[in-house]
């Protein structure tokens, strides 16, 4: 197999926590050219007004259910952190690791939930950020100790901030995959609604 095959065959994740700018590095790559593997069982909505990107049996990894990754091969697939350790080492992943500020995130996911009439005061700002946090540092320890995955973090507020930058860095860890041209369109500062605080 030559280099371009293998390249194009590895599966591109895109992983972070809930609310972490997963779905828009979804939209950026399929218009860049790389094929999500999604479903239409999640639909966009005022919180995702570009749509989920979501593929429903990649919330039954922890089951054991994989026969669907051969399928992903080559393409980009959404996959919480929680949820990358259950990936096998039988394929090769490069995987996104989406980062945002914890106090948008929480602020974000309130407003989901509360748009949802569900109680966003289950668990605490501060306890959920301490949550976050902890296994935030862990899932990027644990991503350092995968030979069959390679990594690449990406910063949404970097990304919103300074959109060209961050660009060109992805196209270099794609391998030249996606077009940088198609993709920074796709970077909407309206979407960017649950700032932090200066």
């Amino acid at each position: 197999m030559d280099s371009n095959t293998e390249l194009n065959q590895r599966i591109v994740v895109v992983s972070g926590l809930p609310r972490s700018g997963t779905s828009l590095m979804m939209a950026m790559l399929a218009a860049g050219g790389i094929d999500p593997l999604t479903d239409t069982l999640r639909t966009a909505d005022d919180d995702n007004p570009q749509g989920y990107y979501e593929f429903e049996p990649v919330k039954q990894l922890r089951q054991g259910v994989t026969d669907w990754l051969p399928r992903a091969q080559g393409k980009a697939v959404k996959v919480i952190a929680f949820l990358l350790e259950f990936l096998p080492a039988s394929f090769e992943y490069d995987v996104i690791l989406m980062r945002r500020a914890l106090p948008e995130v929480i602020a974000s996911q309130e407003q989901m939930l509360l748009r949802r009439g569900e109680d966003p005061d289950k668990v605490s700002a501060a306890e959920m950020s301490r949550i976050f946090e902890n296994h935030i540092a862990s899932v990027r320890t644990w991503l350092k100790q995968q030979r069959h995955m390679r990594t690449l973090e990406m910063d949404y507020n970097r990304l919103l901030a300074e959109p060209e930058a961050e660009v060109v860095r992805l196209v270099a860890f794609l391998g030249g995959r996606v077009k940088a041209e198609a993709m920074l369109p796709v970077i909407d500062p309206e979407l960017y609604r649950q700032r932090k605080s200066e």
